[in-house]
């Protein structure tokens, strides 16, 4: 038995749209009925369930007669319209029959990259385990940008097990665990644990999913590992009708263990729940500063500029090949900064005054990528 998943008492499970529907498109009731006992038996046992579902979409094309998964985002939006509201229907009927009540959460990337934002689905979250009730979280297809979107709700996933502070992720999909290379492949071997980075030294990702309904494959589910391990949860991945062995604790898919120190909430966020606003070039004296003496970053140390930001937004620090080495919270809006690269904060503060002798990113305010 896999004593961190029976000792987990808050767990956050997302599945995806092909393990919920038919593959034309369309719920398949049968399936989600299933989930749905294994869920609420888990909940009703007085263990703390936040389910992240798929299948807005994938549930909305049959019934507005869409063949396939459309590739434009206004029809992607209709039919993710029509899908929710059938998909919560049938989960909210599911589990009204082990007594439980669901609330819906639908986010977009900016409801956990903006802190504000972070910080409000993280009340309503906590809000609704308090009152007992059961949170199904999705993304907010219906308003999503392509600006705004996670494109897949792996990663999502992950930021929310973050973002409750789970003890335990389950990503279920249409295959039973993590291979060398694509399962169908005989030469392929399966993954039981992943300790670190070099249990997957051999492994080939392959994307997309085989049923060609969802959005995400293994790449995004060993993605949203790396996330959710980072911040010290162990995550399972498995295929979805074995959702019951492995919320049991049965030695099935794949175990990534959990690192042993979880980073500061702070830093964490900064790190996988912000997207850029913009790129700070630096120098190599610079880059050497930030990386290897974790300092904080200064104009003098800066030679380019892109985007268009505000200060305390998040931007990215580059080397001089445009690779990122740290993410920061800027204490500039973009357009101050052009005239204060290259000096020093001293020079700064005798020309423009006093308020301009602060970094440009403070070292508390940064973290390493």
């Amino acid at each position: 038995m896999r004593e961190v998943v029976t000792d987990a008492r808050r767990i956050v499970v997302k599945v995806g749209s092909s393990s919920l529907t038919t593959a034309a498109g369309g719920i398949d009731e049968q399936r989600v009925d299933s989930l749905v006992d294994v869920l609420g038996g888990l909940a009703t046992s007085g263990r703390e369930v936040v389910l992240v579902s798929s299948g807005a979409i994938a549930a909305g094309l049959a019934p507005l007669r869409l063949r396939r998964r459309p590739r434009d985002l206004a029809t992607q939006q209709a039919a993710a319209s029509v899908g929710q509201g059938l998909l919560i229907q049938r989960y909210a009927t599911g589990f009204a029959r082990h007594g439980l009540t669901v609330g819906q959460v639908l986010l977009t990337v900016d409801d956990v990259t903006r802190r504000a934002h972070y910080r409000n689905a993280y009340r309503t979250l906590r809000k609704l385990l308090d009152f007992g009730a059961l949170p199904i979280v999705n993304e907010n297809d219906t308003v999503a940008t392509e600006e705004i979107r996670f494109g897949d709700n792996d990663r999502l996933a992950a930021l929310v097990a973050a973002l409750v502070d789970a003890d335990l992720l389950v990503l279920l999909s249409d295959v039973d665990a993590l291979y060398t290379g694509s399962p169908s492949d005989p030469s392929s071997r399966k993954i039981a644990h992943v300790r670190d980075e070099s249990d997957l030294s051999d492994v080939n990702l392959v994307t997309p999913g085989k049923s060609g309904i969802g959005t995400g494959g293994m790449v995004t589910k060993v993605e949203a590992a790396r996330i959710a391990t980072g911040f010290g949860i162990s995550v399972v991945l498995t295929a979805a009708p074995l959702a019951g062995a492995a919320l049991a604790g049965d030695e099935v898919g794949t175990l990534f263990r959990a690192a042993e120190k979880r980073p500061a909430a702070r830093l964490f966020w900064l790190a996988h729940a912000t997207a850029p606003r913009g790129r700070l070039h630096l120098d190599p004296g610079a880059v050497t500063a930030v990386v290897a003496r974790r300092k904080s970053l200064l104009p003098a140390g800066i030679t380019a500029v892109d985007g268009s930001f505000a200060a305390g937004d998040p931007v990215d620090l580059v080397d001089s090949d445009g690779a990122p080495v740290a993410r920061g919270l800027v204490n500039y809006d973009a357009v101050e900064l052009p005239a204060l690269l290259g000096r020093s904060t001293p020079e700064l503060a005798a020309a423009l005054g006093p308020g301009y002798e602060r970094e440009v990113v403070h070292r508390d305010d940064l973290v390493l990528l």
